[in-house]
């Protein structure tokens, strides 16, 4: 009987570490999912900004969060600069990023 109740602790310690770590993965997945989905609606913003894409900086920059499964939380723009935020997920699972891209920063002398 002692044998068993040890077996069945073991268990229950084995799968309760086994269910975290799978939460604990899904939460680095989710992570780098949308701070790849926020690069690149940064990017896409800022080559609209530009004028070396076609279209408003903040809609290319929904578009593309969108195609890579995010959702544009806020999307900002300073001369040709972009800074997003965007989400993935919902809940207390979601996961959300931020980026900026555009030309880099005039050196005064």
């Amino acid at each position: 009987m002692a044998g068993s109740a040890v077996a069945l602790g073991a268990l229950a310690v084995a799968a309760t570490l086994a269910f975290s770590g799978g939460v604990a993965g899904a939460a680095a997945v989710r992570a780098a999912r949308a701070s790849g989905a926020a690069d690149a609606a940064a990017l896409a913003a800022a080559d609209a900004a530009s004028g070396a894409a076609v279209g408003s900086p903040c809609e290319r920059a929904a578009q593309v969060a969108g195609a890579t499964g995010a959702v544009l939380v806020a999307c900002d723009l300073d001369a040709l600069t972009a800074t997003v935020r965007v989400s993935v997920g919902a809940g207390p699972f979601a996961a959300e990023a931020r980026a900026r891209a555009g030309p880099p920063p005039s050196s005064a002398p």
